[in-house]
């Protein structure tokens, strides 16, 4: 069975807007996140879910896959629509 690590990464927060592409010591917040997935060798594949094509674009740099786009719309704490 394939090991799948899952980073879930929204391009609208509210609180911080864009924090996951905010540089932190020379790196965007995201790339953290997928270099620890990557280096613990526990994980056959390390994938960004995200709504935004910036983090999309930044995940694929750092070394994650990103699947297809989302095809619902978040609303926060926890609920979604079609």
């Amino acid at each position: 069975m394939k090991s799948i690590a899952v980073i879930t990464a929204r391009g609208g927060s509210k609180r911080i807007p864009k924090k996951n592409i905010k540089d932190f010591c020379g790196k965007p917040i995201i790339a953290y996140s997928i270099e620890a997935a990557l280096k613990s060798g526990m994980f056959d594949e390390v994938m960004v879910s995200t709504d935004s094509e910036e983090i999309a674009e930044l995940a694929k740099k750092y070394g994650a896959s990103v699947p297809g786009e989302c095809t619902q719309t978040f609303t926060g704490f926890g609920a979604y629509i079609s």
